[in-house]
């Protein structure tokens, strides 16, 4: 920069080059400029690039070998006539300041302050390799010749305990040393493994295609086949054994339908309910009929006749079908046939009310109807009403 100003810009009509010698000194500034500013304390600023990986000790973040910095640089010591340097940066992530110095003896960058070195560094001394010859023993072996002795008997030693290991590496270096052999060798191996992979590779995708699979099949084992051999996909009984057994229960089996059912199973649930469906249809109709079709006249008079198909759902200890049947054969005795005909009608119309669905109510309706014809015949001609539900209209007394 100060070479390409001094050639190419304006030179004063005062400038000496004897006196200022350049530009730069004309100016009184330096060639680097802002770089420059701390000459004065011996310190340059130059751009530093980070020489391993480290952990910044203020932010505790990861800088990455390559980063580059603005660092102060200033000669700290020597190292024989080597000067040692060290810099100074501010962390990019944080105000923390990292301060590194070279180390010459070792060839390396030494951390004073401000963060710790990611251990990458490969011990020779551990892994067991020859270690390179320090300067004050190399310039001993040159100078002494008794430690230049006694040095080479130690080597001896160390030559006997790696020999057979050095052998064994030299044998089987010795045995790569046919190139073309060992490629054909390994060419031809390459070949039959590929093929045996192919046949393979037909062979699960014919098994995918016949079990309809698409996950990758592994190898049969003998633990495998023992069990599968164990295993029995088929059934016990073969289709023909399965028709004759079918056949031979429909032969055995009733032609009607059994009128006993299990309660719990499905179907002596679904009897229950066709039975059920059936007695609500012969009661709807029985209350749908009109009071004149219930009542008939009979030769010997008016009684209550009940028929023994209508069903309900009340006992035979009900109470309330009993005192029904007993004021209704009251009022019939007390009152006249003009007064009687009405009433008979209403209780008729009450006793159809309550009556429900189910078989055990007909047994107790048929006692009681009985036992007013026994009363009706033990108090002579009695004029009655005959409730009838039948569904015919044809009368068997007539």
């Amino acid at each position: 920069m100060g070479e390409r100003k001094g050639t190419n810009k304006y030179y004063p009509p005062d400038f000496d080059p004897a006196k200022h010698g350049s530009l730069n000194g004309y100016h009184k500034t330096h060639a680097l400029r802002e770089r420059a500013r701390k000459l004065s304390q011996g310190i340059l600023i130059i751009r530093f690039e980070m020489p391993y990986n480290i952990w910044c000790e203020g932010c505790k973040n990861h800088i990455g070998m390559g980063v580059r910095y603005n660092a102060e640089k200033k000669k700290v010591g020597n190292y024989y006539t080597t000067p040692i340097y060290r810099f100074r940066m501010k962390c990019h992530l944080c105000v923390n300041y990292i301060e590194m110095q070279t180390d010459p003896a070792t060839c390396d960058y030494l951390i004073v302050t401000g963060a710790n070195r990611k251990e990458e560094r490969w011990d020779m001394e551990e892994n067991e390799q020859i270690l390179t010859t320090e300067r004050a023993e190399k310039e001993k072996l040159e100078t002494d010749a008794m430690f230049k002795l006694d040095h080479g008997g130690k080597d001896k030693e160390k030559l006997k305990k790696a020999l057979p290991s050095l052998s064994e590496i030299q044998d089987h270096q010795s045995g790569w040393k046919d190139d073309f052999q060992l490629n054909s060798t390994l060419r031809t191996k390459f070949r039959t493994q590929k093929k045996v992979i192919a046949e393979q590779e037909e062979k699960d995708n014919a098994v995918r295609m016949r079990t309809n699979l698409s996950i990758p099949l592994l190898p049969e084992k003998e633990e495998d086949k023992k069990l599968a051999a164990l295993l029995t996909y088929q059934a016990p009984d073969s289709y023909e054994d399965k028709k004759h057994s079918k056949r031979k229960e429909i032969c055995s089996r009733s032609w009607f339908n059994s009128t006993t059912a299990t309660p719990g199973s499905a179907a002596g649930s679904l009897i229950q309910k066709l039975a059920l469906q059936g007695r609500e249809a012969r009661v709807a109709k029985a209350l749908s009929s009109s009071p004149a079709q219930l009542i008939r006249k009979h030769p010997g008079g008016f009684s209550i006749k009940t028929e023994p198909r209508a069903t309900g759902t009340r006992r035979k200890s009900d109470p309330e079908v009993n005192t029904c049947v007993d004021e209704v054969a009251q009022t019939e005795c007390e009152q006249p046939d003009a007064v009687v005909r009405p009433r008979a009608d209403q209780e008729a119309a009450e006793t159809n009310d309550r009556v429900k669905t189910t078989e055990e109510v007909n047994g107790g309706l048929m006692n009681a109807e009985d036992s007013e014809k026994e009363k009706d015949r033990s108090r002579g001609p009695i004029t009655s009403l005959v409730a009838d539900y039948s569904d015919s209209d044809s009368d068997p007394g007539q």
